[in-house]
């Protein structure tokens, strides 16, 4: 585990107790509440401030609290000099949180990203963005979801793990260098929770997950992401960068038991 990101979980489950924040019932209503109790774990006495120039897109309810479609978007204009270097996003009805740490470069041009999260039960989603001098800015949206995080699992284990890692890393063509291009990442992974039970054993099965994904363009940062379990089984990121020139786009994968996965994509325009 990626050792900022176990830092501010253990943070987490100092500051709260888990039957009181977390043993809610599916499809309950979003509880504002949650939200200054997490906060206080991951941005002890600091000022946050509600903007309208990041933004979140997803469905008001979704199919699946397992696999919940979201997108994180900055617009660069509105923000008014505001630059966004890391982003911080959230579930904060989950058990853990934080579902992912997302390090931004000038590459990615206006940010936005899609991907797939977990909700354990009806949550708001936070994402809060961070510049290079400290400054917190936040967007939220509320998502109806449940049961993503806990529950049963089977299946066969050494198959699994056989699977585990393997990438499809793709742009949309064409290419035109110096305009931004649609970048789709998605690596095979379980991304088990620890908060699952074997189906036969009905004990719990130990967290296995991809906790970090580094993406380079001829060798310059591209995107950074610190991935927690709150991001759903077989890891989809989708977003937009801008190559200047023709090269290798490069992505390397890490999971928490030590293994590391590559990929590599040459655009030659």
């Amino acid at each position: 585990m990626h050792k900022q990101y176990q830092h501010l979980v253990a943070n987490f489950m100092l500051a709260v107790s888990l039957p009181l924040v977390f043993m809610t019932s599916a499809f309950a209503e979003p509880n504002p509440k949650l939200w200054p109790t997490v906060q206080e774990a991951f941005f002890a006495k600091r000022d946050i401030q509600a903007v309208d120039f990041m933004k979140i897109e997803a469905p008001r309810r979704a199919e699946s609290g397992a696999q919940v479609p979201v997108t994180y978007t900055i617009d660069n204009a509105a923000a008014n000099g505001v630059v966004i270097k890391k982003l911080y996003a959230f579930v904060d009805a989950n058990p853990i949180p934080l579902t992912a740490t997302y390090h931004l470069t000038d590459m990615l041009g206006n940010f936005q990203l899609s991907t797939r999260i977990r909700f354990e039960t009806d949550a708001f989603v936070r994402l809060v963005g961070e510049t290079a001098d400290g400054k917190l800015y936040m967007a939220s949206r509320e998502i109806r979801a449940a049961g993503g995080c806990g529950g049963t699992v089977d299946g066969d284990d050494a198959a699994i793990r056989a699977a585990a890692g393997k990438i499809k890393l793709k742009v949309e063509e064409p290419v035109k260098f110096g305009s931004a291009v649609s970048t789709i990442f998605n690596i095979k992974h379980p991304m088990r929770t620890g908060l699952q039970r074997d189906l036969v054993s009905q004990g719990y099965v130990p967290a296995f997950y991809i906790n970090k994904a580094t993406f380079t363009y001829n060798a310059k940062p591209v995107l950074t992401v610190d991935v927690g379990v709150g991001t759903s089984e077989d890891p989809y990121f989708k977003f937009l960068f801008t190559p200047d020139a023709p090269g290798s786009l490069e992505v390397q994968a890490t999971d928490n038991e030590g293994k590391t996965f590559t990929q590599q994509l040459d655009l030659k325009g």
